[in-house]
């Protein structure tokens, strides 16, 4: 009759070392890494030969063990600032962070299950509590206002209100289409020539009312130049350009042309 042996499932070879480390009562900064390696391999003969996907990483363990007890028996060596290599300081490393997360793990459970016995109840607030206000008592709510305070109060909320207005924005009127025509503009040279024979150029921009004025305004100087009937003359550069009347403003018979056009 066969007779069941059941051997302890550690979830890696790191918590194997850790089993091995705490069941001897080994420092894990000074492992006997000869006494650890010939305890490892033992349980590694214990597993069952079958379970290939589990055996792989002992395996991988168990030849780092061996090569860390083989270079232990070489002579030291040191490091670029003259201090000793111990051969066990990375595996001591790895044994230290994974005991670090499996505790953490362990907290982690005991915090579920702790949880999994907490319970909470909905809020079951009656209507008529919900739907309850605190009756508002005038005297006690206007107690101490006086004419003063109220005036206090109005001119701050005025106050608010102005300073949300765009002060830009807010001077903007109704935009609304001019209508101006490059031949109603020309006629209207040909007065303003016939009584300033030299005038500023500056200034007869200055004198527009809108945009639309001044642009239409400009293209009639370019037509008149066109047709002759003035002169431009600028000094300087960015100086102001002035506009001399060459042609009786009378004889301008091609207005006429260029507004039936």
């Amino acid at each position: 009759m066969a007779i069941d042996v059941k051997i302890n499932v550690f979830e890696g070879p790191l918590d194997l070392l850790l089993h091995l480390i705490d069941k001897n009562k080994i420092d894990i900064y000074d492992i006997p890494i000869v006494q650890i390696t010939d305890q490892y391999m033992e349980y590694l003969h214990s597993l069952p030969a079958e379970d290939l996907s589990a055996m792989s990483e002992f395996l991988v363990m168990a030849a780092t063990l061996l090569d860390i007890k083989c270079r232990m028996l070489l002579p030291k060596q040191t490091n670029e600032e003259g201090e000793e290599e111990d051969p066990r300081d990375e595996l001591v490393q790895k044994l230290l962070e994974y005991k670090m997360y499996k505790y953490m793990s362990y907290e982690l459970k005991d915090r579920m299950d702790n949880a999994a016995g907490v319970f909470y109840k909905k809020e079951t607030v009656p209507d008529e509590v919900m739907k309850y206000r605190e009756p508002v008592d005038p005297e006690e709510l206007l107690k101490g206002l006086t004419l003063e305070k109220l005036n206090e109060i109005y001119q701050s909320v005025l106050k608010r209100q102005e300073e949300k207005i765009d002060p830009v924005r807010s001077k903007f009127g109704t935009i609304e289409k001019e209508e101006v025509s490059l031949s109603d503009k020309m006629v209207q040279m040909k007065e303003y020539a016939s009584s300033h024979r030299k005038f500023s150029f500056r200034r007869l921009l200055e004198g527009q009312k809108s945009r639309v004025q001044v642009i239409v305004t400009f293209l009639s100087i370019l037509e008149l130049m066109k047709m002759g009937y003035i002169h431009v003359q600028q000094e300087f550069l960015f100086d102001d350009i002035q506009v001399e009347v060459t042609e009786d403003p009378a004889s301008w018979s091609h207005l006429t042309e260029f507004a039936d056009e």
